[in-house]
């Protein structure tokens, strides 16, 4: 499987809290997780780190089968209406978005 994460990396800018959350949750949400192929989609949000620097606003993770399926999503009209949508997210926000695809193995837990 494959992961492809959005990476927000800095503040949301002050004052901005509460529409920057709740623009993810009433517009954004809704666009990612109609992403073609998507098995899974994730907004994390830093509550603390060992580090200060990087702060880590959120991070979009949406879990995919193959690298073919990431390709057909980052094409698709759903994908492109979330980049035009996200402008207005991002005019909240002071710092750096960036992505990265990941390959991840998934492991299951003991049960005895």
């Amino acid at each position: 499987m494959f992961i492809r994460c959005a990476f927000f990396r800095g503040q949301v800018k002050p004052g901005f809290e509460a529409a920057f959350n709740n623009y993810i949750r009433k517009e954004l949400v809704p666009l990612w997780t109609r992403f073609p192929g998507a098995q899974e989609v994730r907004v994390l949000r830093q509550v603390e780190s060992d580090v200060s620097d990087p702060h880590l606003e959120m991070v979009l993770s949406v879990r995919y089968p193959s690298r073919e399926s990431i390709d057909i999503a980052l094409a698709s009209e759903v994908r492109l209406k979330s980049r035009e949508v996200s402008k207005a997210l991002i005019d909240m926000f002071d710092g750096t978005v960036f992505h990265t695809i990941f390959s991840a193995d998934e492991y299951g837990l003991p049960t005895d």
